[in-house]
């Protein structure tokens, strides 16, 4: 089937690599699995649902969530398939930025995880005209949940409606909303096509390394906020690929997450990166004697490494006693961590990629869906963001700004023609 649409991401999964384990998030201790049937059978419930409650496509629907989870996947799909334009926002943003989001996207419904958000987003209800409903995903005392919008959504008999929807949907049509905040001023709503973060899918998708595993057992953890379009691409890019997509549940608990699912694929960003290192080092010199020496020795070794070096025998021995616990405390199974948002300071990555774990840096933004540069197993230099995508073209100007030109690069930011023309 030809893919020219976000949601076809979904269908041709399910055509092609169906799995019993296509998401998977932690509930009362217990990881929780949906497979591709399920995932495509709750989001055809819930455009059902959602046109029955007067949902038109152009429409726009806020999604908040505190954590990654199963529903969000299911929602954005639910949504897309009937030209809903999803608006999703981040948890930790005021009241106030709720407010001017939410009335400058003219939002209708919105749904949110949890009672926190529930609450925060009710309180500035009465000044949000076109909203008309918030529902949780958690059960809520006192609040509608979304298995109402599902619930009306149990009749198949509209289902000619929603793929009548599909059909017409243009790969120009604008997808989503994701407002982005600069160091000034309000907001910017930047508005991306199915074409935009579609493009950026296939044209990242040969960066990612493979390697002989079938896809039945590929797994990625997800803890980036999916609000972000980082993550986002990336859900769709590991739908595309049959990849199981495990929903971490908090920072706190991101290392039992990792030796619980295994993964193969985690995007990260340096902060979490950093944090992971300082975890490792203080429990190496803490542990005191001779196995603190070993673990400072085991350092030095990889304090210079360079990409495509020979194993010799000292980083061998320090592989067997320290890197190889490194890579066990990630799941053991890591093709590649993949990290974007800021620059990651040389040393660790050399130090990873050293103890056996690659890291592939890239580049881009919001505006352009978002990687713009991304290095690969082909051609990765520790210290840059690797080549620009094959289908952007890419220039410095002479003040040093970057200039880029493709499919990706954003249809323009929302209501606001002056910041468009700025960029």
């Amino acid at each position: 089937m030809a893919i020219t649409r976000l949601f076809d991401i979904a269908h041709y999964a399910f055509e092609n690599m169906p799995k019993d384990d296509a998401f998977g998030s932690k509930v009362n201790g217990e990881w929780i699995k949906c497979s591709t049937q399920q995932y495509i059978n709750d989001a055809n419930r819930l455009s059902r649902g959602l046109l029955k409650l007067g949902i038109k496509p152009g429409d726009r629907i806020g999604l908040i969530s505190t954590n990654n989870r199963t529903e969000w996947a299911i929602a954005d799909l639910g949504m897309m398939q009937i030209g809903v334009v999803t608006v999703p926002v981040y948890p930790t943003i005021s009241e106030e930025d709720y407010d001017y989001i939410f009335n400058n996207a003219e939002i209708k419904y919105c749904l949110v995880s949890d009672a926190e958000l529930y609450e925060k987003v009710t309180a500035v209800k009465e000044s949000i005209p076109s909203l008309q409903g918030v529902f949780t995903f958690d059960d809520v005392y006192g609040a509608p949940n979304w298995k109402e919008i599902l619930n009306l959504g149990e009749d198949e008999s509209s289902q000619n409606q929603v793929e009548e929807i599909m059909k017409t949907t243009q790969p120009g049509d604008l997808a989503t909303l994701i407002y982005t905040s600069g160091t000034t001023g309000r907001p910017k709503g930047v508005m991306l096509t199915h074409e935009n973060i579609l493009s950026n899918v296939l044209a990242s998708n040969p960066r990612i390394p493979r390697e002989q595993i079938p896809y039945q057992e590929l797994r990625a953890l997800s803890f980036l906020p999916l609000c972000h379009v980082f993550e986002r691409m990336l859900l769709y890019l590991y739908q595309y690929n049959g990849f199981s997509i495990y929903f971490a549940e908090n920072i706190d608990k991101i290392g039992d997450n990792l030796k619980e699912i295994k993964p193969h694929y985690m995007t990260v960003v340096p902060r979490l990166l950093e944090k992971v290192y300082d975890k490792i080092y203080n429990t190496g010199v803490s542990a005191g004697g001779l196995k603190s020496k070993i673990f400072l020795w085991a350092l030095d070794q990889v304090e210079n490494y360079q990409l495509g070096q020979k194993k010799g025998f000292k980083l061998m021995i320090a592989d067997k006693l320290v890197f190889s616990k490194w890579r066990a405390g990630l799941g053991g199974n890591i093709v590649t961590l993949v990290s974007g948002s800021a620059a990651l300071s040389e040393r660790l990555n050399r130090v990873f990629n050293g103890a056996g774990i690659p890291i592939l840096e890239g580049y881009g933004l919001t505006e352009t869906s978002p990687v713009i540069a991304v290095n690969s197993f082909e051609h990765r230099k520790i210290g840059t963001v690797g080549f620009p995508l094959n289908n952007l073209e890419v220039k410095i100007a002479d003040d040093g700004e970057i200039l880029v030109k493709g499919p990706s690069v954003m249809k323009s930011y929302y209501k606001d023609e002056e910041k468009t023309r700025e960029a």
